[in-house]
Parts: C-alpha cells; sequence; structure tokens
C-alpha cells in the first residue's frame, strides 16, 4: 500500500497512532482484518492471505483501510472492486485507488493504492457440492488446524443415561442392531480406572453430583460424588488437572436473569490444598485489542469446551500399556444435567433428582415446592484413536496458556506408558471411523498459535487484526451443508445468525453482528434444491426458549434474534417456491420443533412440603403438569452419513472462534455413506433413536427424511402432541415429546405468531421475542 506521511497528518491523525491495518467487507458485512502494521516505511506490506466462505448479497468487496489505537479505530479511507470482476473465477491481481469518505481520491503528494489479490470460487463447482461423501476417501474439511483421523473408533450417546431396553430394535447394516450407550456410567468408568492422567475441561463442574445413579445398574464406588472420585485418583497418583471456566461476570442482572451460573468458586475452594489441580481460567482476550474489547471478552464470553481425556486399558487388558480415550459433546459434568430418555417432570423428584432439582426456567423453584423439575436433553460422544491425542493436543494447549504450573506429564512418560496415536480399527472393519477435530478458540486461550501469516494460513488458522483464531467449527458446519445431498437433521440450543441477510425494517440488521453463515447456508441449500427439482428436507430442534426466565430482556432478545433468522430463511424459500411456480408449505421443507412433557399425577409421587405462590408462573405449570425439556444439544446430522457433535451452539458466540471457546468433532463411517443406497450404521441409528425417544413410535417414512412422506408424518406428530401439550385437560401422559414450535409462516415467509398463541404456556413471555433495550447484541447473539 503507497501511503504517505503527510496523507497521515493532513487527515488529522496524531503521531501517536502509528499502526494501520486493512478490514475486509462484503459490502457492510466485516469479513477478515489483516494485522496492524506500524508506519515506519512508505510503503506497508501485509502480506497476508483469507479464505472467505460467501453466502452474502454483496456488489462490492471493500477494503477499509484503519489506523488504530489504544481505544479504538479510526477511518483513513477505502477501496474497493466490482464483484461482477470476481465471479468469472479468474485471478485478479490489481491496484485499487484509496478513496476518502466522501468518495473522492486522497490527492495529496499522489495517489495513495492498494495491492490486492483476489480469486472466487463458485461451490457449485466444487467435487463434493450436493453429492454427499460419495467415497470413503473423503479427506475432510480443508485448511484446518487439525486433520482428519483415520482408523477411529466412536461412541455415540443421547442423554447422560440410557435405561435398560429403553430403546426397540433399529435395524443396521450387516444385521447388526443399533445399541445405546450410557455416557456417565462410561465417563465414571474411564476416571475410575485410570491409572495416570485425568484431564477435565468444563463451563462447569460441579464436585456434589454422582455419575451413577441408576439402581439397576450398580458399580464398585458408584456412590462417590465427582470431587471425592476425583480426589479418590489423585491421591492414588493419578495427574489430576481440570480448568473449569471463572465466571467473572459482576454484572449482578446477568446472573438473576439466569444466563451464566456455575460453581466455579466452589469447585475451586473445593479441591484447595488437595493432590487435584484446579484452575479457575477467565475467557483471557487475545493480544493486541482494545481496551474496550479486552473487557468484552474477559465479561461476556465463556470457556465453553466439554472434554474428559484419561488414559485407559488396552482392549486385551493390558496393565502394562494404555491407551488414551477423550469425551467431547454438550454434557458438562454438573447439577442438572443427569436425566433419561423419559424426561420426567415430576416422578423422580422422589429418587435420582430430589438432590438434582434443577429448574432455571420458572422464578421460586425449589424441591421443596416441587415440580416441574427442568428436563435436560444432551448428545455427547466418546473418542478413540489418533483423534483422541488431537483432544489431549487441545487441553494442553490450553493448559500452557492458563494452567500456571507446569504440571502436564512429559510426553516422554507418555509415550512410555501409552501406545502414540495409531488407528484402533483394522481399514476393513465396516465399524470403523474418520474423525476431524474442530473447534471455536483463539491465541488468548491457546498457547503456540504463530503470528507470522504464512505459518497461520498454513497451520489452517485465520488471523483477524492481532488476533489468531482456530474457526474450523463454523467451517466444518458450512463444508456438511455445502456436501449435503437429502437432508439436514439439527438439534441445538440455539439457532440465530446470518443477520447480515435479515430483512428487518424495524432494526438496523448490520450493528447486530450475527454473522455467522449457518442459517444462511441451509436457506441457500434449500433454494439450490428447490430449483434443481430435487427433495431436500432440514428438521431443526431447539428448546422452547432459551434457559433463564422467559420474561427477562435477554431472553426475549434472543428469541428475537431467532425469530428473525427463521424468517430470512422462510422467506428464501417462499421466493424460490413461487419463482418456481410451485404452490407448498415451506414447512415442508424447513421446520422447527421444540421438546416438552406433560405427565398425569400417580398415587406415589413425591408431595413436597411447601406449594408455590398462587398465580404465578411455578403455580400454572405444576397445575397444568408440564414444562419444557431443555434442549442443550449441539449435534447436526447430514444424510444419515455425516455427524458434527460437540460443544459449539448456532450463534455467533460459539461460531466466531474469538469469543466462547468450543470444541467438536466431524466424523463418519466409510462403510456407511449415503450412495448408492441410504446409510445404516451408526449415525443412522442414533438418529433413528433420537426420533424414538422424542416421538414414541418409529414409523417407515423415518428411514427416508428427504421424503414428502417423512417430512408431513412428523409434522403432523409434532402439530399434534403441541395440541395436547397445551390443551386445558390432562387425560394421560404426552404420547410423545416432540412439538411443533409455536410460529405461523405466511405466504411471503413472514414468521407470524399462531392464533391466541401470543405467549408460551404458563408464562407472559411472547414466543416471538421482544427487542432489548438495554441488552448489548454482543452478549445475546
Amino acid at each position: 500500500m503507497q501511503i504517505i506521511e503527510l496523507v497521515k497528518k493532513a487527515i488529522g491523525y496524531k503521531n501517536t497512532a502509528t499502526k494501520f491495518y486493512v478490514k475486509i467487507g462484503l459490502e457492510n458485512t466485516s469479513v477478515g482484518q489483516t494485522r496492524p502494521l506500524r508506519h515506519e516505511h512508505t510503503n506497508l506490506c501485509w502480506n497476508e492471505s483469507f479464505r472467505i466462505y460467501c453466502a452474502h448479497m454483496a456488489s462490492h468487496v471493500i477494503f477499509t483501510i484503519k489506523v488504530d489505537n489504544f481505544i479504538g479505530a479510526e477511518l483513513i479511507g477505502w477501496a474497493r472492486i466490482p464483484v461482477s470482476e470476481l465471479i468469472s473465477g479468474d485471478e485478479i491481481d490489481t491496484w485499487l485507488t484509496i478513496l476518502h469518505t466522501d468518495n473522492e481520491p486522497i490527492l495529496l503528494l499522489g495517489r495513495p493504492m492498494i495491492n490486492v489479490k483476489l480469486q472466487f470460487f463458485d461451490v457449485s463447482r466444487e467435487r463434493y457440492w450436493s453429492r454427499g461423501l460419495k467415497t470413503p476417501d473423503f479427506p475432510g474439511v480443508p485448511f484446518t488446524f487439525f486433520p482428519q483421523r483415520n482408523g477411529c473408533r466412536v461412541t455415540l450417546y443421547q442423554d447422560a443415561h440410557v435405561p435398560d431396553n429403553f430403546i426397540p430394535k433399529i435395524p443396521l447394516a450387516g444385521g447388526k442392531f443399533y445399541e445405546p450407550h450410557r455416557c456417565w456410567e462410561d465417563i465414571f468408568d474411564a476416571i475410575y480406572n485410570a491409572k495416570h492422567m485425568i484431564y477435565i475441561t468444563g463451563w462447569s463442574v460441579y464436585t456434589e453430583i454422582t455419575l451413577v445413579r441408576d439402581r439397576r445398574r450398580p458399580k464398585a464406588g458408584g456412590d462417590l460424588t465427582l470431587g471425592e472420585l476425583l480426589k479418590k485418583k489423585a491421591n492414588e497418583g493419578v495427574r489430576v488437572l481440570l480448568l473449569v471456566w471463572d465466571d467473572r461476570t459482576s454484572v449482578g442482572w446477568l446472573k438473576e436473569d439466569g444466563l451464566m451460573t456455575t460453581h466455579d468458586k466452589e469447585t475451586g475452594k473445593y479441591f484447595r490444598d488437595t493432590n487435584v489441580h484446579c484452575v479457575l481460567c477467565p475467557r483471557n482476550p487475545d493480544d493486541g485489542r482494545s481496551i474496550i474489547q479486552d473487557i468484552e471478552i474477559d465479561t461476556l464470553f465463556t470457556h465453553h469446551q466439554k472434554i474428559v481425556v484419561v488414559d485407559s486399558e488396552m482392549p486385551n487388558g493390558s496393565s502394562n500399556i494404555r491407551r488414551l480415550v477423550s469425551f467431547i459433546g454438550g454434557i458438562d459434568l454438573c447439577d442438572g444435567r443427569y436425566d433419561t430418555q423419559f424426561h420426567s417432570l415430576f416422578r423422580t423428584l422422589d429418587s435420582v433428582h430430589h438432590d438434582d432439582f434443577h429448574q432455571r426456567n420458572i422464578a421460586g423453584a425449589t424441591i421443596r415446592k416441587g415440580g416441574p423439575r427442568e428436563p435436560w436433553h444432551d448428545i455427547h460422544c466418546r473418542l478413540e484413536g489418533p483423534v483422541a491425542w488431537d483432544v489431549l493436543y487441545n487441553f494442553e494447549q490450553r493448559w500452557k496458556k492458563q494452567g500456571g504450573k507446569d504440571m502436564l506429564l512429559p510426553l516422554q512418560e507418555l509415550e512410555r506408558i501409552i501406545i502414540p496415536p495409531s488407528p484402533v480399527m483394522f481399514p476393513d472393519d465396516h465399524e470403523t471411523w474418520n474423525v476431524q477435530l474442530l473447534r471455536s478458540i483463539d491465541g488468548g486461550s491457546a498457547f503456540g498459535f504463530p503470528y507470522a501469516p504464512q505459518e497461520v494460513a498454513k497451520s489452517g488458522l485465520v488471523s483477524d487484526k492481532n488476533n489468531i483464531i482456530d474457526r474450523s467449527i463454523q467451517d466444518g458446519y458450512i463444508h456438511a451443508i455445502r456436501r449435503a445431498s437429502r437432508f439436514i437433521y439439527i438439534e441445538n440450543q440455539y439457532f440465530l445468525g446470518s443477520s447480515f441477510s435479515w430483512y428487518s425494517k424495524d432494526i438496523k440488521d448490520a450493528d447486530v453482528g450475527a454473522l455467522h453463515l449457518i442459517p444462511k447456508e441451509l436457506s441457500l441449500k434449500i433454494v439450490s434444491k428447490i430449483e434443481a427439482g430435487e427433495p431436500f428436507r432440514v428438521y431443526v430442534v431447539v428448546p422452547m426458549w432459551p434457559e433463564g426466565y422467559p420474561e427477562t430482556a435477554a431472553v426475549q432478545a434472543i428469541l428475537d434474534w431467532q425469530r428473525r433468522t427463521m424468517e430470512m430463511m422462510y422467506t428464501d424459500i417462499v421466493e424460490a417456491l413461487q419463482a418456481k411456480g410451485i404452490v407448498a408449505d415451506p414447512k415442508d421443507y424447513l421446520t422447527f420443533f421444540c421438546l416438552g412433557n406433560r405427565e398425569v399425577k400417580k398415587s406415589n409421587e413425591y408431595e413436597p412440603s411447601e406449594k408455590p405462590d398462587s398465580n404465578t408462573d411455578y403455580s400454572l405449570a405444576q397445575q397444568a403438569r408440564r414444562g419444557m425439556i431443555y434442549v442443550h444439544a449441539k449435534m447436526m446430522i447430514v444424510d444419515d452419513e455425516y455427524i458434527i457433535i460437540g460443544s459449539a451452539n448456532i450463534n455467533h458466540r460459539s461460531m466466531d472462534g474469538a469469543r466462547d471457546s468450543e470444541i467438536a468433532m466431524g466424523a463418519y463411517q466409510p462403510y456407511h455413506l449415503s450412495s448408492p443406497n441410504p446409510a445404516r450404521g451408526q449415525i443412522y441409528g442414533l438418529r433413528m433413536a433420537l426420533w424414538y425417544e422424542h416421538m414414541g413410535l418409529l414409523d417407515d417414512s423415518f428411514g427416508h427424511p428427504h421424503s414428502i412422506e417423512c417430512i408431513q408424518r412428523v409434522n403432523k406428530i409434532g402439530q399434534k402432541n403441541w395440541d395436547l401439550y397445551t390443551k386445558e385437560d390432562l387425560e394421560k401422559d404426552l404420547p410423545g415429546h416432540l412439538l411443533s414450535y409455536p410460529i405461523g409462516v405466511s405466504s411471503d415467509g413472514t414468521v407470524t405468531e399462531l392464533p391466541g398463541m401470543e405467549y408460551f404456556p404458563d408464562t407472559k413471555a411472547r414466543v416471538l421475542g421482544s427487542v432489548a433495550e438495554y441488552y448489548p447484541s454482543i452478549l445475546t447473539t
């Protein structure tokens, strides 16, 4: 870039403002930033490259040149290139004139210019576009920090526990049947049997919970609390390291709204002066940010990864050599998470939930006043093989950054006691998995990220001003959606984003900042299939509302963002249908659900000693015997052949990479692809097990979720359950938990209230949310 000192002085910048950076935008949407460079020479050279995923309506790519200082940034000028010049896909290497804010060139002592090189790649020309995996040699998501690992074993979990014989026989390929596994029992076994190392990270880790609660499946040591179990293993000489998010939020109303309540201080105190090394780590910012940005990151964002890494015995029972096993997903090792597929509201209050009563959506709820408790639905997984070492490496990066003392087992010792990274499945084993670890994390949370631009790009990382970011979870979602051939099934705690494409008239969408691409990628995928005349369906399961009191400003703001996201997607679909002259219900292409339960009272139920105050949400829900099942899962299944499971929500906090730290995996079984025949491996088995959990039945159409018969059948079941959920009288238990999300879709794609359903049942909380008056969007997106 050619820019001279006189230009800087003439525009009014002080000598202290000596760092320049370039912001890349698709129209008004920022999609990248260079590092700030000191103005030590006449010509500045960033020499940085960016791979930018595009799902935007834009007529220009805009390069904005700014001066960085300690409180923010000041504008120098901008340059732009028309998108029409890029569409051909040819590489363009050009000098662009830098314009002042009045769109006129800066003419002082010459005409400052910026050199850029661009090339556009049309996704429809990609090998895997809309065709599924096709080949067992699919190499994984490109340009990421962790490569795909082959020869792995994956265990899939729905909820913390599965009772015996809950799920009917689900036939899989090769004459096998799907076998559900028990998450917390497996984690207990892994910790209890560890000999050398137990590494744990969590948004919350609560020492008072027990992992084994099924009285029909007792285990030696199963009565130990998590805290007692970890201290026991540490006293046996096992290296026990915990990284627990330190909630530094000091603003009272955040916790009153129930957004971020953990036991971090209790956990830290419990392990003080023990052999368990527990570090409370805040979400520290990376270097180079402004003072305001540092405060935002430190107080508003979290460490959200949920990881357990242990050494485990070899399959042959050898006691000398061990192997590595890792767990990741959505389930924190804390209170309120233990549940089964029955998701009872009242019937476990005198047993497994009496000392673990969790209800964050109703003010004043306690075990003394009775249910409904807050049932919890979640997804988790266990990873074995080379990918388990990637999870270990992630932990080591985080410990070296924020753990303080060097307590990690040295590599030499690991090599002596644990087999090195190697396949755990034979290549011809039809149960083998190919797995890739994905993350949202930056240099403020992970040690050892490179800084040189070439090394950043080579490592699959993203440079964003002074921050180095791993944004591979969002990349994984984008690639999976673009590959999808027939259908996508999503369960997630949040569903909002792509605000650059919202159609709001009452707010300025550009100020919202929920910029991740996932919702727009989904709607564009559906549109492309409508245009091609091919069937394609998207099913999304979310909670009725985000955890917290639903009338509060934060929850209402999130529901408002969610409504705008849905409306953007339905508008795209409706316009595509109209363009093809198709008359159809847009919910036959994209459909949203939530989960809820309703139980008749039984004679032997727990009887609370107190009653809720009359005419409150609490008393209304108790009288109606109903409540939502909280969806905390973070999972996407594509064509029954590919799955993403992790800690990341579909919101910008989780997908940005520089906000909440997250971890996930993307995986498939190379012998169970969706072409030429439908996939019938473990991923299919999990989806069918989940649908049985949610609907209480299995239907022949469920085997073909891309068909119009299937989506209409599921929509019909969801609507019937919603009608029963909201019905005045309760005659018997709800036959299934899947509820149609209570919205209407108009002929132009507008999301509307259902007749008589402005508020969620038993609340005064608007279903469509409301614009927040005092909550910053950076917190709620």
